[in-house]
């Protein structure tokens, strides 16, 4: 019982991350080393400051 809870906490808060966008920056690294080896790396919070002002200027279907 104790290893089927286990993956089911596992499980959620994979999915509370995934919602949350927490494993954005990771996976945009690895496109970054994988496709565009020679770019520079941003760090954490230039990462986050430029996708929320793409954000802000290309807002997409948002309501607001």
């Amino acid at each position: 019982m104790i290893p089927a809870l286990l993956r089911a906490w596992r499980a959620f808060v994979w999915y509370v991350k995934s919602v949350m966008g927490e494993s954005d920056y990771e996976v945009y690294v690895n496109h970054l080393r994988r496709h565009h080896p020679d770019a520079d790396i941003p760090t954490v919070s230039q990462y986050w400051r430029d996708r929320y002002r793409e954000e802000g200027e290309n807002p997409g279907s948002r309501c607001c």
